[in-house]
């Protein structure tokens, strides 16, 4: 079953060359902390370019349990009037965060410092998630969690009457759990400090900043990255332009690759070096990606990404260090991967496991029906490349409720020898709902192929 309905089963056909301009949505990344940030400030904070998708939807849905007011003036437009740092409101039912576990965990971060109990669940992806890695350092606050075994939704959580600051040394690299943290020192006194061995998409404290915290970055000569705030500020209104979603991107430039005589134009994508990942290395793959117009909006490096056919994209290996900076991005990688020459080595993905599916073995599972060799551990992927058109297709793939699975194997789709299906298409709703229509316009030949 999709996360929001009966399941929508998808089939992607071989196509022509793609081509066109693709204007994906706004960065869900962003667009989560800009309405958190906007209902933790004092007065009105304005958004425009705000992804729409259900993620996104949910969060401001719950923006509003707690208090806030968050108001839609017109497509990407949106407004919140904050209740202030500390001054959320305990909301009256259940918060379904649906299939976001970036909304959750950083929603139970927000309110973690505040006197207030709220119950937390999602649709069932989301409630098979670990929050442990969320509940366990805001139990340093003094903050209590209730939830099923394992740490799972639905989960009810206690905020600190008399939050302390903390101390914590992030074990896995993770945006989530620093931003939840960070999030949670909001409301506590003195210093709150996180420690990172790995810098992580770094967001959180961009916009941090640019809402009035005092917050610093420090490099050790160790290696780490520590974030020092300072707690109890009046965080101030802002206008907020979102850029469009990088991770989004990553499905028009890869069909732009990989489809023989395509050329996409995928214009205003954000290219936060934290985030950037995927682009480094197609460049080191030898794909014929160009960065046009590049430019700094709202405090985001942004250019315009132009992605042609390239046939000569080599398999290389991606080392671990870079994995914090395109987690999300290996399921459109290992596509690629499939119709580069020789092998594509990924190191360092043991994150991807806990994910809204393990998206290691679901992509492995679904290449290995496309036929594709695949050889996987518990912290690699290594993909054999098959070369342009090289990859039989003719499979069903199992999307696992997860909108990254889904959109991979159907972008796989069109530049294999036959179709290949997904057996449920619905969840990219949560992301990238114009997904249909703008790989269409490009070209594409998709289908839905359920009743």
């Amino acid at each position: 079953m999709s996360a929001h309905g009966d399941p929508i089963p998808m089939t992607a056909h071989p196509s022509g060359p793609l081509s066109g301009t693709a204007e994906v949505p706004g960065d869900k990344s962003i667009s989560h902390r800009s309405l958190i940030l906007g209902a933790m400030a004092v007065g009105e904070t304005k958004i425009t370019g705000l992804l729409e998708g259900q993620d996104v939807l949910d969060t401001a849905k719950a923006m509003r349990a707690f208090g806030a007011e968050v108001t839609q003036h017109g497509p990407g437009a949106w407004s919140v009037h904050g209740v202030g740092t500390g001054g959320f409101a305990e909301p009256e039912d259940v918060i379904d965060c649906g299939n976001s576990g970036t909304g959750v965990r950083l929603i139970m971060g927000a309110m973690a410092t505040t006197p207030i109990t709220a119950t937390f669940t999602g649709d069932a992806s989301l409630r098979g998630r670990p929050m442990g890695r969320i509940t366990d350092p805001l139990a340093l606050f003094g903050t209590q969690a209730v939830g099923r075994a394992q740490g799972r939704l639905p989960m009810t959580l206690v905020g600190a009457a008399d939050p302390v600051p903390v101390q914590y040394t992030v074990p896995v690299p993770s945006a989530q759990v620093k931003s939840a943290v960070l999030l949670a020192g909001l409301n506590a006194p003195g210093q709150t400090v996180v420690i990172e061995a790995e810098a992580t998409r770094d967001h959180s404290e961009r916009m941090l900043r640019g809402f009035g915290a005092e917050l610093s970055v420090e490099a050790t000569p160790e290696g780490n990255n520590v974030i020092t705030l300072t707690g109890q500020p009046e965080l101030k209104p802002q206008t907020i332009v979102v850029p469009r979603d990088p991770s989004s991107a990553a499905f028009p430039v890869a069909v732009g690759l990989i489809v023989p005589g395509s050329d996409v134009l995928v214009p205003g994508i954000g290219l936060n070096p934290t985030r950037a990942g995927l682009y480094t290395t197609l460049q080191e793959m030898g794909a014929d990606l160009v960065f046009e117009n590049m430019r700094e909006e709202g405090g985001e490096p942004v250019a315009d990404l132009r992605a042609r056919f390239s046939d000569g994209m080599q398999g290389i290996e991606v080392p671990p260090e870079r994995a914090p900076s395109m987690i999300d991005e290996y399921p459109i990688l290992s596509v690629i991967a499939a119709y580069a020459h020789g092998k594509t080595v990924m190191r360092g993905v043991k994150e991807l496991r806990v994910k809204e599916s393990d998206r290691i073995d679901a992509m492995a599972r679904g290449l290995e029906a496309c036929g594709v060799t695949i050889e996987e551990e518990e912290d690699v992927l290594i993909v054999h490349g098959m070369g342009p058109g090289g990859v039989p297709g003719g499979a069903t793939c199992a999307s696992h409720l997860d909108h990254r699975i889904a959109m991979s194997f159907l972008c796989c789709g069109l530049a294999a020898k036959s179709p290949i299906s997904v057996d449920d298409g619905g969840p990219i709703a949560t992301s990238f709902p114009i997904f249909e229509p703008l790989m269409t316009a490009l070209g594409a030949t998709l289908e839905r192929t359920g009743s």
